[in-house]
This record gives C-alpha cells, sequence and structure tokens, in this order.
C-alpha cells in the first residue's frame, strides 16, 4: 500500500479562502495540497495539467461554474475525485453535481473537520456528504414521493448551452466566446438564440437573474 499523500486541488475564486483551506488541509501528514484555481476554466487545466487525487470545487466560480467543470475533469484526469464546497445548499445543485459526476457535497459553513473526512473518504473510493446535504436528500425524496420529481429547469440545456449562458451573463462578446470555445460566433449567436428560446427568457437582464439563481455565475 502506498504511503504517498492524497494530492488535492483546490478551486475557489475566493484566494483567502483557498489559502485558508490549504493551511487546514496541508498541516495533515497524508494530504498535500498541489494546486489552486480562481475559476472553472483555470481548474480543469490545473487538473489535466497536475492530474490530483481530490479536487474541491466551489459552484458559483467565473468562466465556468463547478458543476459544468465537473465532467470536463473526469476527461482530463480520470481518477481525479470531486467534493463540492459550496454555499448553495439547495437539492437542485446537489442533485446536478451528483448527475455531473461530484463524489461529495459539502456547506462552506460545516468545512473544517468534515473536509479533511470528505478528501479521505471520496479517495478511498466512497461517497460523503455533510450532514446538512444529507438531511437535503432524504427530505427531497420524501417530498418527491409525494409530489413526483420536479426537473430543473437548466435540464433543458445543453452543457455547452449552459457554458455559453455563463460567460454570456459574465458579459463576453460573441467573438470572444467563439474564440475560448474554438466556435465561429454565428454558432455561438444560434446557441445563445437558442438557450433563450428554452428558457423562455427575451433579455439579457433576465439571463442575469437566472444564472444567478441557478448557480451558474457568482453574484458579485
Amino acid at each position: 500500500m502506498s504511503n504517498a499523500p492524497i494530492r488535492v486541488l483546490i478551486a475557489d475564486d475566493h484566494a483567502m479562502l483557498r489559502d485558508a483551506l490549504t493551511h487546514m488541509l496541508s498541516v495533515h501528514a497524508d494530504i498535500a495540497v498541489v494546486g489552486g484555481a480562481g475559476d472553472g476554466r483555470e481548474a480543469v487545466e490545473l487538473v489535466r495539467q497536475l492530474q490530483p487525487d481530490v479536487a474541491i470545487v466551489d459552484i458559483s466560480m467565473p468562466e465556468l461554474n463547478g458543476i459544468d467543470a465537473i465532467p470536463e475533469m473526469a476527461v482530463a484526469s480520470p481518477q481525479t475525485r470531486v467534493v463540492i464546497l459550496s454555499m448553495q445548499g439547495t437539492s437542485e445543485h446537489l442533485y446536478r453535481s451528483l448527475q455531473a459526476g461530484a463524489h461529495g457535497y459539502l456547506l462552506k459553513g460545516s468545512a473544517g473537520k468534515m473536509l479533511i473526512e470528505a478528501v479521505r473518504a471520496v479517495h478511498a473510493g466512497h461517497r460523503y456528504f455533510s450532514e446538512e446535504m444529507t438531511q437535503v436528500l432524504v427530505d427531497d425524496f420524501v417530498q418527491q414521493r409525494e409530489r413526483g420529481p420536479l426537473a430543473s429547469p437548466l435540464e433543458r440545456l445543453s452543457a455547452r448551452e449552459r457554458q455559453i449562458l455563463q460567460m454570456v451573463v459574465e458579459g463576453k462578446s460573441s467573438a470572444e466566446i467563439a474564440d475560448i470555445l474554438a466556435l465561429s460566433p454565428k454558432t455561438v449567436e444560434t446557441y445563445r438564440s437558442r438557450l433563450m428560446t428554452k428558457l423562455g427568457i427575451k433579455d439579457l437582464p433576465g439571463l442575469v437573474k437566472f444564472a444567478v439563481q441557478h448557480g451558474l455565475t457568482p453574484l458579485n
């Protein structure tokens, strides 16, 4: 059995929190923080470069939100297991994270000892949820048995449409988005028109409100 420490990447758009988490984790001999990212795209690239064992990921990050970053991380480094650490504690965020491939979910207010436990648990092949998120799972299961499941409006959008939605509401032009995603500006405009039709939203303020409410982009 290897005695190598668990290699951890931290992705959060708040540098002070990244520093605090790095300090908290690094005092444990079996954990080594190997990198930190301030947005979702940087996180995917660092996962590709560093191949960490565990990535601790916030949901609300610029460029690419944490949930949509998870499948890209899985392609970049299949062995990396993801723990969501977020302020978002709704059943929608939890289920979207699990569908994307997350292995654990904690609220930022409950970090600390539980985060250490989560890193060790997911690295060992288990799932880990904070007490609050376990309660969300139970409550939502009971409610769904009573009234049937309610689909998130985000399920109407493809992963590419969600990425373009996020960059649109963050102020990027079609040309900038096209450059980032290696598409033509016309294709970006087509995606934008299609996603607005799917969501029934007719203007940019409406898109911004929707994106913030559903955790696609940080509220600055």
